[in-house]
């Protein structure tokens, strides 16, 4: 009797423990989500509305462009695979060009994937799902959706930098 008890409580303290950790995960990809909606606008209000179309070269995508690339991913990653809905950017969203139209979609899709986070239930981060690059959990789905924009606001900030545009300090210590 005593070694099924003391089997149960270790079973049960693993688990209480791993759900601990899943929350800790989730609360912390919120709080780095939040801090890159804050860092993410500061770089888009930078750029001037006439320099929304600069891009590097022709074969790059222009600041506007970047930006809608990344909300537009952002919204499908959070939309497909954490809350099983339509992605929130439509095909006509993609084709603004305006800096304030870009921003407005910019902000409205960083809302939504925070929302999709918050409601997303860390039980769930285990859970496998198929992806164009392979099977993943949802837990890579949610670092992919970091490195991802990560990856395009870096390149928003070259953008400012070839624009004589000094980048805001960076947004999440």
């Amino acid at each position: 009797m005593r070694l099924f008890f003391l089997a149960s409580f270790i079973f049960l303290s693993h688990f209480l423990c791993a759900q601990s950790i899943d929350s800790l995960f989730l609360q912390a990809a919120i709080q780095k989500l939040n801090h890159a909606k804050e860092y993410t606008l500061k770089v888009a209000a930078l750029m001037p509305d006439d320099r929304y179309s600069f891009r590097p070269s022709h074969d790059e995508m222009n600041f506007a462009e970047q930006l809608l690339h990344l909300s537009q991913n952002l919204g499908w990653l959070a939309s497909s695979y954490l809350k099983h809905e339509q992605n929130p950017i439509t095909k006509s969203d993609l084709k603004v060009h305006r800096k304030d139209s870009v921003i407005m979609i910019v902000n409205k899709t960083y809302a939504y994937a925070i929302d999709a986070m918050i409601s997303f239930p860390s039980s769930q981060l285990k859970d496998h799902v198929t992806f164009f690059a392979g099977p993943m959990t949802k837990l890579q789905i949610i670092n992919l959706i970091n490195d991802h924009q990560t990856h395009h606001r870096a390149q928003l900030l070259v953008y400012l930098r070839m624009n004589r545009i000094k980048p805001p300090d960076y947004v999440g210590w």
